[in-house]
């Protein structure tokens, strides 16, 4: 019980500190979402040339920090028409590139993470994308087609299915302050909440428990501490290893970057293993059971090769540059609530996270977290009422690409 109470108010501490963060980042992606209309999005990303590859990774920072639906919503990019380096390009940025893990690994980690993430991100959808070229064969593009257009249930499937956005013709300003506006922004909003908050609870809980209870010797012997350069090679190695372990994925990830850093991993160690939130093993399981065994092997060596790499070069570009954080600059909060800045911050968001979730509780948002599980499918922009299975992909597929 002792242990137990060293490492819920731990997990809380960071739950805290963090609160204001993720819910501006996710009011900032809905807005996003809520204008940028799905069929534009496929449209851009009919292929892996460098101009598509940019707007894919543009769409997957506007989009769900949830690992697991960036991953069913790639799959679905991918059915409709976009490239599947293209969707691959859309899934890591839309975990790896958020803007509520940049402002999250700043509170926590300090802002060198932050500026690494967006630098070692794009390394590695361009990586991804020079490697598809030279590994990935028509075959097993093909097979992964056919397996991605089987019906493969899940519990992001629906939420993968969902066009959110806005219909009102006009203005950015005007549709997103109409009627429209304000139900689409907070059923976005809701959704990725919904989407994201077992894996972030899980994470929390994880940081919590390790750091109160692991030793600082354990980490210290297993990242090399104490030997520099062995230390700096076998970092990025280790990171997407641990992260695949950890079960723990996407924003989850970060608190548990934390505990690790204090322990001894090296800079590209943490790097590398924030980015392999795309490797866990529940969702190397999604991976073959969207695209076959053969694509699934090609993903795992594509993915921990370009992260490893990009852990590389954010160690070898920070050190040059001087800019390699000292290892106090990680925080694990430990003071609970105080009156502070980001107790009136938490203040400030919670109100406006009250609004929006009122706002899609009274617009059919009951119905919306049904199809999440796997219930029928909603056509959000003709109504809240349920439409057979499948309505709203077809709706996205009859939109007229051009009306944007």
């Amino acid at each position: 019980m002792s242990a137990i109470g060293h490492a819920l108010p731990l997990a809380g501490s960071m739950t805290w500190e963090i609160l204001w963060a993720l819910i501006l980042g996710f009011f900032l992606s809905a807005v996003v979402q809520a204008v940028v209309r799905r069929a534009t999005v496929i449209r851009l990303m009919g292929d892996d040339r460098p101009r598509a590859l940019v707007a894919a990774t543009g769409f997957g920072m506007a989009s769900s920090s949830c690992s697991y639906a960036a991953v069913a919503l790639a799959r679905s990019l991918f059915r409709k028409g976009a490239n599947f380096t293209a969707a691959m390009a859309f899934e890591i940025a839309s975990t790896n590139l958020v803007i509520e893990l940049g402002v999250i690994m700043f509170l926590l980690l300090g802002w060198q993470f932050t500026l690494a993430e967006f630098i070692g991100g794009p390394i590695i959808i361009v990586l991804v994308a020079l490697m598809f070229r030279v590994v990935l064969r028509a075959r097993v593009l093909r097979e992964a087609a056919e397996q991605a257009e089987k019906g493969v249930a899940g519990s992001m499937e629906g939420h993968a299915a969902m066009d959110m956005s806005i219909q009102t013709q006009g203005s950015f300003w005007h549709r997103l302050t109409s009627a429209d506006g304000f139900t689409s922004v907070a059923h976005v909003f809701v959704m990725e909440w919904a989407a994201i908050w077992k894996d972030l609870v899980a994470g929390l809980l994880i940081a919590g428990a390790i750091g109160a209870w692991v030793p600082d010797a354990f980490w210290q012997g297993l990242f090399l501490d104490g030997h520099p350069v062995l230390s700096a090679i076998w970092g990025p190695l280790i990171g997407p290893i641990v992260a695949m372990l950890s079960f723990v994925c996407s924003i989850g990830n970060v608190p548990l970057a934390v505990v690790l850093w204090s322990g001894g991993i090296s800079f590209g160690g943490v790097i590398s293993f924030i980015f392999a939130d795309l490797l866990i093993l529940p969702i190397l399981n999604i991976y073959r059971k969207y695209y076959g065994l053969k694509m699934t092997a090609v993903i795992i060596g594509v993915f921990y090769m370009a992260m490893v790499a990009a852990g590389y070069a954010v160690e070898l570009i920070f050190g040059l540059a001087g800019l390699t954080p000292d290892r106090t600059s990680a925080r694990m909060p430990v003071a609970g609530i105080t009156w502070n800045y980001t107790t009136w911050l938490n203040i400030v968001f919670l109100i406006l996270a009250s609004l929006l979730t009122l706002r899609f509780f009274r617009t059919g948002g009951r119905q919306m977290l049904a199809m999440m599980g796997g219930g029928p499918t909603i056509d959000t922009r003709n109504g809240d009422t349920p439409a057979g299975d499948g309505a709203a992909e077809r709706a996205a597929d009859n939109e007229d690409p051009h009306d944007h």
